[in-house]
């Protein structure tokens, strides 16, 4: 076995993605094969992987497919083979090693964690085939000592495996010092031997002034430090994994043009924004529920959602329809990516009650298509070519359901010679199923020039190399890597 460490956080939110990413980079830049894993995620921002030895692709957090990149590898879905996609406020789908495994009541899951350790050891033993390090990433905290007992995802992967452990204090939401003399305290003396130090992450401006912090954690746990971790402005260039980042998104810098993206409850891989967002002259404004959509949006972008009915229900209740129907009405343009897409149609039919018990509803009615929820889900890393700009395209589908219709006889893209998505008879209401259509650098920048924008000049792939570059430098410069590194085992 490769040898490993493992970040575990006081909290969620406390930036482990990003640092394992960085830290990620770092090994590599040191000539080290180093490989991420995380074994159980929460997320509805997935990405396609590869199953090893299967034709297709299977699904993982998207933050462990960022970190394949920063460690120069495919992603592939041992790096995360447990994926909870939630679709209620109390339930959620289970992806097993990239695949559905079934869906489950929280309560429920808990009793299914012990059968599904099984797999994440099977693909802890498998990611680290070849590699001379792995960084592991906990989730949540390792202080919710209520669901110790079945645990996978922190002590209870990491006492199994025999990973030592990082805890990742944020000094930006306060308490620090109690949260992280909190954990010590709490933990049992198993869970407490595994941990090998803490390091402070987002912390804002002289790093000095916390020494006295450090002696006081040191007095209260005996843990070292090993570094103080800055603000890292390079992070906001990198895709975000968590819709808890979302408040932090409600609106941007005055530019050009005003894109408005509606905060759906089941929101999934709204990173396919990140790219717009990118550009000088577009604001990407997220609207959370309950308020209006600003009226000087030149367009709407509707994402992606894990349950289509349920927030095309929440839609209306917010009176978002009656603010996209002026959107329309005032000739704005609208696109919808997923499950977005099939909210556009007249109606949204789910006989099979796949999403829950709303077997169908009316959709918003701007395209002329209708939706039919399938079992099968279409996973897949694609090459296309978008049909209007007659570009290329690169992304990937996670989606249910089969959509068809007149506006269907003008697609947006073909995707491996099919015909994919829907554009209204005017040209400026259109849908697609693929992901990742706006990180395709020509495609965007024709896209935004037929809005009236001047896009380009942006390499967006290349941004997100030098974010992960510049956030490598940042961690070798204010943490001791030597020592994280050499802790391995």
């Amino acid at each position: 076995m490769a040898k490993a460490i493992m970040l575990q956080g006081t909290g969620s939110d406390v930036g482990k993605t990003v640092l394992v990413a960085g830290l990620c980079r770092a090994a590599k830049k040191r000539g080290l094969k180093v490989r991420p894993f995380k074994p159980q995620n929460m997320s509805n921002n997935a990405a396609v992987a590869d199953i090893p030895g299967v034709s297709g692709g299977g699904e993982i957090g998207r933050a462990q497919w960022l970190q394949a990149i920063a460690c120069g590898v495919p992603p592939t879905i041992h790096m995360n083979p447990v994926l909870l996609k939630p679709q209620t406020d109390v339930g959620a789908q289970i992806v097993v090693q990239g695949k559905v495994f079934g869906e489950a009541r929280a309560r429920d899951y808990q009793a299914l964690k012990g059968r599904l350790m099984d797999a994440v050891l099977d693909s802890w033993a498998k990611v680290g085939e070849g590699a001379d390090l792995v960084i592991v990433e906990g989730a949540g905290s390792p202080a919710e000592i209520n669901l110790r007992s079945r645990d996978i995802a922190n002590m209870g992967f990491a006492t199994r495996a025999g990973v030592p452990v990082i805890l990742v204090g944020d000094i930006d939401r306060g308490g620090v010092i109690a949260s992280i003399a909190g954990t010590h305290l709490i933990l049992p003396d198993e869970d407490r031997r595994m941990i090998v130090g803490y390091l402070i992450n987002k912390f804002r401006g002289d790093v000095s002034l916390f020494d006295d912090g450090i002696e006081a954690i040191e007095k209260f746990t005996g843990w070292r430090c090993f570094g103080v971790v800055p603000w890292l402005k390079a992070a906001a260039r990198l895709p975000s994994e968590d819709s808890v980042v979302l408040d932090r998104l409600a609106s941007g810098e005055k530019r050009a043009l005003k894109i408005a993206v509606p905060m759906l409850s089941r929101i999934a891989n709204f990173d396919d924004l990140d790219p717009l967002k990118a550009e000088p002259q577009v604001e990407v404004v997220f609207v959370p529920p309950g308020q209006r959509w600003p009226q000087d949006a030149g367009l709407v972008v509707i994402p992606g959602s894990k349950s289509t009915i349920g927030d095309l229900v929440k839609f209306r209740e917010n009176g978002w329809d009656r603010d996209l129907a002026a959107h329309r009405k005032r000739g704005g343009h609208i696109v919808g990516i997923c499950g977005g897409f099939q909210m556009l149609g007249h109606s949204v039919r789910d006989p099979d009650g796949i999403e829950g018990s709303v077997t169908e509803t009316q959709g918003l009615g701007l395209l002329n298509v209708e939706t039919v929820m399938e079992p099968e889900k279409t996973v897949r890393n694609v090459s296309a070519r978008s049909v209007p700009f007659d570009l290329p395209l690169e992304g990937y589908e996670i989606h249910l359901g089969r959509t068809t219709g007149p506006d269907t006889l003008r697609p947006s893209a073909v995707i491996n010679g099919v015909d994919d998505g829907a554009i209204s008879a005017d040209g400026k209401v259109s849908g697609t199923y693929m992901h990742g259509l706006f990180s395709a650098d020509a495609f965007r920048a024709k896209f935004l020039e037929s809005l009236g924008v001047k896009g380009g000049g942006i390499d967006y792939r290349a941004e997100v190399e030098r974010a992960l570059d510049e956030i490598a430098a940042e961690l070798e410069t204010h943490l001791d890597c030597d020592a994280i590194f050499g802790l391995a085992r």
